[in-house]
């Protein structure tokens, strides 16, 4: 007897790249929207109402469609803890864009593929393969060639993005832990309401202590954007769970460098930076590499029903 087996419980490869490009467009936009935010809008504010948001929109979707809010209690204490990676990895994200231009911070934290990379195959038994391993490292020159990092002019601040680099990965192999057990968008309900319960009473402890942790009265543009914040942020990392649900985290990762030049488009189109020859080049590199994985992740996936009789 043969045992049928739900589409959802195998992997889908390109179906998960499909979905992480689909982050790897929103996150760099909510980035943008939190970069013109930050000059006013202090960033306690912006982390609380952007997971409050969350919370309410998904809460409210989950309600809708009838889906389940029962964890089992392995699931439940690994969602507290994606919960509290959740808000460090955005808040280090928001610090960063005070300090440094979008695609500079971008660049600079993806260093987390390799980090990604090694945590899969050492903590979760993932296979690597040679290919995805230099593909990712060909992405990794290409961000070299885009960073052309200056500590020197920055100081401390340019380490943020390595801070981002290194909970996101962690937060990602706690994804890639608990997304076939929850639906993506109850668990991103109950991943909202969690920082919620965090945040606000976070707020009114340190309300008023000083800079970036006193709330301001926002005018309308303000109130806007920080919805754009809000919902493009959990759309996005709606995304990226449901990529993890059907894909293993070493093939995911390296098309997160496609953030990259679109972070580069945003900044220019936003702020006027615009990357030297240098950066364009590596722009270049890190694309070829993300499509090269696409390609072959494809090419992959229709081998089996080639070989069906």
């Amino acid at each position: 007897m043969t045992r049928k087996t739900s589409p959802e419980s195998q992997d889908n490869p390109f179906l998960g790249i499909l979905l992480m490009l689909g982050f790897c467009v929103l996150a760099p936009l909510g980035d943008a929207i939190v970069k013109l935010l930050g000059e006013t809008v202090p960033l306690l504010e912006i982390l609380t109402i952007r997971f409050v948001i969350q919370a309410v929109v998904l809460a409210g979707l989950v309600v809708a469609t009838g889906r389940s809010w029962h964890m089992s209690r392995r699931v439940f204490r690994l969602a507290w803890l994606r919960a509290f990676l959740h808000m460090a990895g955005i808040a280090a994200v928001f610090a960063s864009l005070r300090y440094l231009p979008l695609a500079e911070a971008m660049a600079i934290a993806y260093v987390m593929p390799f980090l990604m990379l090694l945590l899969g195959h050492y903590v979760l038994g993932e296979e690597i393969g040679a290919r995805r391993a230099w593909a990712c490292a060909v992405g990794f020159v290409g961000t070299l060639m885009v960073v052309q990092p200056t500590f020197a002019d920055v100081g401390w601040p340019a380490l943020l993005p390595l801070l981002v680099a290194v909970i996101f990965a962690l937060f990602m192999l706690v994804t890639r832990q608990i997304a076939r057990e929850t639906d993506p968008i109850s668990m991103q309900a109950i991943n909202g309401a969690m920082a919620t319960a965090v945040l606000i009473p976070l707020s009114l402890l340190v309300h008023g202590g000083g800079a970036g942790l006193t709330y301001v009265t926002l005018d309308q543009t303000e109130v806007l954007l920080l919805a754009a914040v809000g919902i493009t942020g959990t759309a996005a990392h709606l995304l990226m769970t449901w990529s993890l649900r059907y894909a293993p985290s070493a093939t995911v990762a390296p098309m997160q460098y496609l953030e990259i030049p679109v972070a580069v488009f945003f900044g220019w189109l936003i702020f006027a930076d615009l990357p030297n020859e240098l950066a364009f080049l590596g722009i270049c590199v890190t694309m070829a590499a993300g499509l090269y994985i696409i390609l072959r992740e494809r090419s992959m996936a229709r081998a089996p029903v080639l070989e069906q009789p």
